[in-house]
């Protein structure tokens, strides 16, 4: 999975400066790096309330309206696990309702706690 999840624009020079230090905010939402938290699948998660979600021919489009944060969902298969959260009981059950395997859950358990951590998506309230 790739994306793009930018709020300060490119840098081109290699000297640092201070504008080219990175910040928490320009991780990738979709990352597949490996974090010490995960996502809890077995939770209910719901997209925050502030953000809205454009589909686009090549994922999706998040823009979180409180934080002015914008990701870029380059996987059409996350933004189904994603539209399917509200409707389904925990996160597991969201991606194996939109077609993901088992074996590639802790892929998009990954991607779906970097949606967490950049505030798009928070827990379901019981």
């Amino acid at each position: 999975m790739q994306c793009l999840n930018r709020t300060t624009p490119p840098v081109t020079s290699s000297k640092p400066t201070p504008s080219s230090r990175r910040f928490r905010s320009t991780g990738c939402a979709v990352s597949t790096e490996a974090h010490a938290e995960v996502i809890d699948l077995e939770r209910s998660w719901r997209l925050h309330p502030q953000v809205s979600v454009r589909p686009e021919p090549f994922g999706a489009l998040l823009y979180h309206f409180g934080t002015r944060k914008l990701s870029f969902l380059k996987d059409r298969r996350l933004l189904a696990v994603v539209e399917a959260l509200p409707t389904q009981e925990t996160a597991r059950d969201a991606c194996l309702a939109s077609g993901v395997a088992e074996g590639e859950l802790p892929r998009f358990g990954q991607a779906l706690d970097a949606l967490r951590r950049s505030e798009m998506l928070v827990e379901a309230a019981s």
